[in-house]
């Protein structure tokens, strides 16, 4: 691969659109993956794994292009397979194939000679939990398991990106940490870019260094998730017992206050670093005890329906959800 190549995003899309009879998956769909772990995030039917199969190739495009890693998704579909690995989402696994075998079969279809293969499938197999068990057939393995051996496949050649499709589907919680834990060691230990495509928001942030967001086929954010969950212009407090005396003391010094129903939360608007100052002052004064105070974040939910309820904007729909969040919480 050149040098050109590898100063590319990680993965480009530009106009990309699919349709399946009526039904229009994906609506001209422009992105840049950056290195490092990305969340494809979006309900069931939003077209995250139509983005998956059309960047794999697998499916042809009604419009637009992709690349992955600088290489035309295309008209370099073999080249594609050298340095791409793929975890479907549905279990599709060879249940009288003893895992070892499956993997080094998988290995050398990624053009693997035999001997590497074989070294390969055991290694992988023991970084995704399963040295022990990989001489046995795949059709006795939990749910847990197979989804391990779908992770080792995807893995074994050594890709230089990964495209997982919900690959926490079906796991309890304890499996579910195990999961993202190894998909976190990945991305960010081995230094494979990693594509996790999931409609689980708890999982992406753990995880994730950025984020695309999907709903019916269309982008309505995407960017670092450090920069789409900055703070908002509000801190939130909450007392011991009722705090309307707390508000209006802090009404009478300035600051917006805008109480929760219970009486017990408020959010007080934010200008510089002096309202920690004034809301100590006005406990004291008022003689109520804070319980909870930080300067509030922004969540992946509230982006999402921030994104879900608006259009994207001309300044990109990241930007546009976000001021959306913020001038709520204002």
């Amino acid at each position: 691969m050149t040098n050109a190549a590898l100063a590319e995003p990680v993965v480009r899309t530009e106009n990309l659109s699919k349709r399946y009879g009526n039904v229009l998956a994906l609506d001209h769909v422009s992105l840049s993956v950056s290195a490092g772990c990305t969340g494809l995030l979006g309900p069931n039917g939003a077209g995250k794994s139509t983005m998956i199969k059309l960047l794999l190739g697998l499916l042809t495009p009604d419009e637009g292009r992709a690349t992955v890693a600088g290489c035309d998704v295309y008209t370099q579909a073999l080249a594609l397979r050298a340095f791409v690995g793929y975890m479907p989402e549905h279990d599709c696994l060879p249940t009288d194939w003893l895992a070892q075998d499956f993997v080094r079969y998988m290995g050398e279809l990624h053009g693997l000679p035999a001997r590497v293969a074989i070294q390969r499938a055991s290694d992988t197999l023991y970084h995704v939990g399963l040295g022990e068990e990989r001489y046995r057939a795949i059709g006795g393995f939990s749910t847990g398991m197979k989804q391990r051996v779908k992770l080792a496949q995807a893995l074994v050649h050594d890709p230089r990106v990964m495209l997982l499709d919900e690959p926490t589907n079906g796991l309890d919680p304890a499996g579910r940490d195990e999961m993202i834990a190894l998909i976190g060691r990945i991305a960010h230990e081995m230094g494979i870019h990693v594509i996790l495509s999931s409609h689980l928001l708890t999982d992406v942030e753990r995880v994730a260094d950025s984020v695309i967001m999907l709903n019916q086929g269309r982008v309505i954010a995407q960017g670092p998730l450090a920069e789409l969950t900055t703070a908002t212009g509000a801190v939130s407090v909450r007392t011991r017992g009722q705090g309307a005396a707390l508000a209006q003391a802090l009404q009478a010094r300035g600051y917006s206050v805008e109480s929760d129903r219970n009486g017990y939360e408020f959010q007080v608007g934010y200008r510089s670093d002096e309202v920690y100052d004034a809301i100590r002052d006005a406990a004291v004064e008022t003689n109520i005890p804070i319980m909870y105070l930080k300067r509030r974040s922004l969540s992946l939910e509230d982006i999402y329906l921030a994104g879900e309820s608006g259009e994207p904007g001309p300044a990109g729909p990241a930007a546009q959800a976000t001021t959306q969040v913020k001038e709520a919480a204002r």
